[in-house]
């Protein structure tokens, strides 16, 4: 029996008007901190006010992003387990518009002390919930976008609970399209039980290699597999992406014009664009 089977059902209620993107996939190393960090400064970077809820208890968002462990005095931990609301732990970040509530180890034991209480799926929805009116509003989110642990356990169905959408970072390698049918099939148990409006928003292609037939190879199939739902810009392959989170940095404050850092700006751009496609159907 799934996590999801697990817990109650419940209506969804409203999450308030931030637009909520989870980055999710089950398989580890496919890039989905690297994305939350980077397409988070980037979105930052075009006029967004942007909140990354750190969920994985590695913490490797709020690390490269320069948030030291032994400041996160309050995390993503205490907001779950109810002692206290998502502002308190959010910290700013050296990024202009770009605040990360951060996450530490504590978050590896939510599912055991939380058990069977009845709202587990939703502690993150209505930690959101609360989030922009409290606060004045020109510091009102316009993005939140939650970094998941690469697993299918509470917290990532919390997160698919608390999300408008998923946003899917899918690596060029053999088993890409293995990995991605599980996690379809989460997202749909997920709609029919506690988050009817839960959508896949994109595909995003990263560790994209021209040089290699299999990255080309890769893309096809998954290009053929997903259709429309694969976001056209491909983060390729950069050391600079690699190299920036051990100084605590986004590639794009580490190396703005390398390939990696213009990657992700295109991304941004296309993400906004889906959105405004969304609206105006």
């Amino acid at each position: 029996m799934t996590v999801i089977d697990q817990i109650y059902q419940e209506d969804k209620a409203s999450t308030g008007h931030p637009r909520v993107l989870a980055l999710a996939n089950q398989k580890g190393g496919v890039g989905k901190t690297t994305t939350a960090i980077n397409l988070g400064t980037a979105l930052a970077a075009i006029g967004e006010r942007v909140l990354i809820v750190d969920l994985d208890p590695q913490g490797n968002a709020s690390t490269g992003l320069g948030i030291d462990r032994r400041s996160r005095s309050c995390s993503t931990y205490d907001v779950l387990i109810g002692e206290a609301p998502l502002r308190d732990a959010v910290v700013p970040t050296a990024v202009p518009r770009l605040h990360i509530a951060a996450s530490t180890m504590d978050l590896s034991g939510l599912e055991l002390e939380l058990g069977s209480t009845r709202d587990r799926a939703f502690r993150l929805r209505d930690a959101i919930a609360g989030l922009n009116p409290v606060a004045a509003p020109d510091s009102d989110y316009t993005y939140v976008l939650i970094d998941c642990p690469p697993s299918l356990n509470l917290l990532t169905v919390n997160a698919m609970a608390a999300s408008d959408a998923i946003l899917v970072p899918l690596q060029c390698e053999f088993f890409a399209l293995e990995g991605l049918s599980q996690l379809l099939q989460t997202v749909e148990q997920v709609r029919s039980t506690l988050n009817p409006n839960l959508s896949i928003h994109g595909i995003v292609l990263t560790m994209f290699d021209s040089r290699n037939n299999l990255s080309n190879q890769v893309v096809a199939d998954v290009r053929q597999f997903m259709g429309a739902k694969v976001y056209d810009t491909m983060i390729p392959r950069n050391v600079r992406i690699s190299e920036a989170p051990s100084y605590g940095k986004p590639v794009l404050v580490y190396d703005l014009k390398c390939v990696g850092s213009e990657a992700y700006l295109k991304l941004a751009t296309e993400v906004i664009q889906r959105e405004r496609e969304l609206r105006t159907h």
